[in-house]
């Protein structure tokens, strides 16, 4: 029931996705069931590829995310969470309250051993058709050296097991190349990434090497990481009003990836825009069944304990 257009994309990403879809996973619909029943009609979706959880009550955009939590237990967030928690569903996405569901993630769900705090991240295109992986964008503005250490980690396994890259380059965000540049946070960062045999450490990158094939795992804390995004979905929007067609820019447009994951905890949580639509929903449900078929929850709890 979240997002701006719900839940009529979320349906229409449903059908696009069960099309489109050899070895579909069965979907479990989460919401207002007297909403949800006659969109499922009209786009004549086989009862045997959902079922319908009732969820009376919705959290709207504006509420605050624990309080709304903890009032609104028939939500379609809180009864999602419910149900992950209890193992009823391997995965859960949402487009709703972007806070609700980080607060969901983080105090319903288990955080996979080791892990100090999790993390969210964005894809980034990159200039060459590469794609990369910037982390935190928002989930933790103030970080310590040792958790940016542990996002390279988390980063790495992500950008090799869903993103197909071998051999994941991690970069540190700075305000120059040279070791010992930039805030306290950054330098003392650096010695530890730099000292980390699991990771692929190649120095700090800047501003200017985000988006061009520097590295494949940029890590920074969530308050540089959410400039950078918001920075770049705002970029994409001006080239929209202003009919600028190019290929590349195309690769900006947040649907192509649906949504981002919650990265530390035990089970996949797929946290999508506001203004997703039905390729967006689609996309959604496509990552959190390939992070369930390549194991990546046990992947990353394997490569922290060791």
């Amino acid at each position: 029931m979240g997002g701006d257009f719900a839940p009529s994309e979320a349906i229409k990403g449903i059908e696009e996705y069960l099309a489109e879809t050899a070895n579909a996973a069965h979907v479990v619909l989460i919401g207002d069931e007297e909403k949800i029943s006659p969109l499922l009609t009209e786009h004549s979706l086989s009862p045997q590829s959902y079922t319908v959880i009732h969820a009376p009550q919705v959290i709207d955009m504006h509420e605050h995310p624990t309080k709304a939590l903890k009032e609104k237990r028939q939500s379609s967030i809180a009864i999602g969470f419910g149900a992950l928690a209890s193992e009823k569903i391997d995965a859960f996405i949402s487009a709703g309250n972007t806070g609700a569901m980080l607060v969901g993630a983080l105090y319903s769900l288990k955080t996979i051993e080791g892990v100090l705090r999790p993390t969210i991240s964005t894809i980034i295109p990159k200039e060459n058709d590469g794609t990369g992986l910037l982390l935190d964008v928002g989930l933790n503005s103030d970080c310590k050296p040792e958790q940016l250490n542990q996002f390279a980690i988390m980063g790495s396994v992500y950008a090799q097991n869903i993103l197909g890259v071998e051999n994941p380059r991690v970069g540190l965000i700075n305000i120059g190349e040279e070791e010992g540049k930039g805030n306290l946070l950054a330098q003392a960062a650096y010695p530890l990434l730099k000292e980390n045999k699991h990771i692929n450490f190649v120095g700090n990158v800047e501003g200017r090497d985000v988006f061009i094939d520097r590295a494949d795992v940029i890590v920074c804390d969530g308050f540089t990481g959410n400039i950078i995004l918001k920075l770049a979905e705002s970029l994409f929007e001006i080239t929209q009003r202003k009919n600028i067609q190019h290929e590349y820019l195309d690769r900006f447009n947040f649907e192509n990836y649906g949504g981002t994951p919650v990265l530390g905890v035990d089970k996949p949580v797929i946290i999508g825009h506001g203004i997703s639509k039905s390729k967006a929903f689609k996309n959604m449900i496509l990552l959190a069944q390939k992070m369930i078929e390549k194991d990546i929850m046990q992947k990353l709890q394997a490569e922290l304990e060791s």
